[in-house]
């Protein structure tokens, strides 16, 4: 990835997950680094599966900026609002039903804002 783009990125990143703006910039990288060009974009896994792994992750740990954040990756990534508000119901019974009432929340702000858009 070029440096202006990887620098977009970064920037679009901590948009969401805001940071001190003295190393904003170093942590958006890092970011950048160690999950756009790290994790995310090791084979195994397609983008789609990733993202139906992080919103069960991000409901069932109760991380909500950035649940929100790959909720809407995860429809950018061809997942339909039907398949994640199936995965966050389904990390009621092994995460607990409060973690998954605040996820279902946070999606339906998502929905909404997205439908709004349109």
């Amino acid at each position: 990835m070029e440096a202006e783009e990887r620098a977009r990125q970064a920037r679009r990143i901590t948009d969401f997950l805001p940071a001190p703006e003295g190393i904003r910039d170093d942590w958006g990288g890092f970011i950048v680094d160690t999950v756009t060009e790290g994790v995310w974009a090791r084979p195994g896994l397609s983008q789609r599966d990733r993202s139906l792994i992080v919103i069960a992750a991000l409901t069932a740990l109760y991380r909500p900026p950035e649940l929100r954040l790959h909720i809407g990756r995860g429809l950018a990534n061809g997942l339909s609002e039907d398949e994640i508000s199936e995965v966050i119901m389904h990390m009621a019974v092994y995460g607990g039903f409060p973690i998954a009432v605040e996820g279902m929340g946070i999606a339906k702000e998502v929905f909404d804002e997205r439908a709004k858009s349109e």
